[in-house]
This record gives structure tokens, sequence and C-alpha cells, in this order.
């Protein structure tokens, strides 16, 4: 049970820390009447490249930051306790790649927000447990798809609502799909079928081995002790 409470606890380090990092960010934003809208992306144009790193830290305002909160720490969360030895460079990917493809694609203005990694976290965690057919992972996908399902129309520019970058959320959803097919094969897996029972056979067989040999050295040493009494 402690082993199970560590493991969650952990889990959530790097989202919150990264939710703490957004806030302040913003706060200093907007205390210091900074504009770090130029730090995001801007398609096929040198001044936003550098975007391409650090645009998921700017928001518009804390209305849009609010709204990607819960989302990106959840997300966040059930990506780096279920899939916890691929989650890092998972995670790393999903960043870089939405801002890479949205610098692509992208309609030309700023591009800015951690909705792209909320779709590429949504859309990874969606295909990664139907592609390993392991139930829990199954769960956590048929979870996404109840709380955020919705997400898909914001993707598309006929349903996206204007000023909306529609290319950060294709980004991100593109990105968690190819990580997914990816890295089927890396982290959890669905465990075999009767593995359980092979190991158990094998460590009943180990111990009758370990008793026979006791039972034979045994035997030797009274035959040892016959012999020199004779």
């Amino acid at each position: 049970m402690k082993s199970d409470v560590r493991r969650i606890l952990i889990a959530m380090v790097l989202p919150m820390f990264l939710i703490f990092i957004l806030y302040t960010i913003k706060v200093l934003e907007v205390g210091m009447d900074w504009d770090f809208t130029r730090l995001g992306v801007y398609p096929l144009s040198k001044k936003g490249m550098f975007g391409i790193f650090v645009h998921p830290l700017i928001h518009s305002g804390f209305k849009h930051l609010l709204a990607n909160t819960l989302p990106l720490f959840f997300l966040s969360w059930c990506l780096f306790y279920f899939y916890r030895s691929i989650a890092p460079l998972i995670f790393f990917i999903i960043w870089i790649g939405c801002g890479t493809i949205t610098f692509l694609i992208g309609k030309p203005g700023w591009h800015i927000g951690a909705s792209g990694i909320i779709y590429g976290l949504a859309f990874f965690l969606f295909f990664s447990g139907l592609l390993r057919k392991y139930v829990p992972l199954i769960a956590i996908s048929l979870l996404v798809t109840f709380l955020y399902g919705g997400l898909v129309w914001n993707m598309l520019p006929y349903f996206a609502p204007s000023g909306t970058s529609w290319e950060g959320h294709l980004s991100g959803a593109v990105t968690g799909t190819i990580c997914a097919l990816a890295f089927m094969n890396h982290g959890p897996q669905k465990p075999e079928p009767f593995a359980n029972e092979e190991e158990e056979e094998e460590v009943a067989n180990e111990a009758n081995e370990t008793d026979n040999d006791e039972i034979n050295s045994d035997e030797t040493d009274q035959k040892d002790t016959e012999c020199e009494k004779e």
C-alpha cells in the first residue's frame, strides 16, 4: 500500500512542477506588465523558431491558463504513473513535436499555450492503451475518451473557435499518435498467459531439486559414518 501511494505521489511531481512554472510565468508577465506572446511559435519564420521549445509555457491570459491546467495535470499524471519507464521521453517528444509541426503547418501569427501537449498526451494514452491490449491501459483509454473526447472538434478548422490554434491541437494529436505507434513495444505490456503459473512451477522444481540434493547429501554422510565404524 505504501509503495502504491509513493508511486502516485512521484507521478505527480513533474505535472505539479510544470503547473507551478506556468502560473509563475503568467504572474510575472501580468505583474511586470510584460508581453511574452512573441515567445510563441510563428510558422515558417526565424523569429518563431524559438517558440518551438517554449510556446507551451506562454498563455494569453489566466482564463486560457485555467482552461489548460486540469487536463494538463491529469493527463501528465496518467503518463508518468502508467508509463513511468518511457514517460520522460514521450513527454519531451510531444513537447517538441507539436511545436515543430505547428511551425510547419500553422497559419501566420503567434501560436501559444499548452493545448498541443494536452492533445498529444490524450491521443498517446488513447491509442497506446488500445494497441497494447492491456486491460488497465484500455481503461485509461476509455476514461480519456469519456473526459476529453470532445477535444477532437477543436483540431478541425471548420469547428475550432476563431483565434484558436487548431494547427497546434492537430500537431499534438499527430505527435501523440506517432508516439503510441513507435513505442508500442516499450513500457508496460500485457502479461503473457500462464506466465505466473510457469514461474510457480519453476520455483517448485527448484525447491524439489534442493530437497533431493539435501537427501542425497544426508545418505552420503550416513554411508561415510558407517565406513568409519567398520
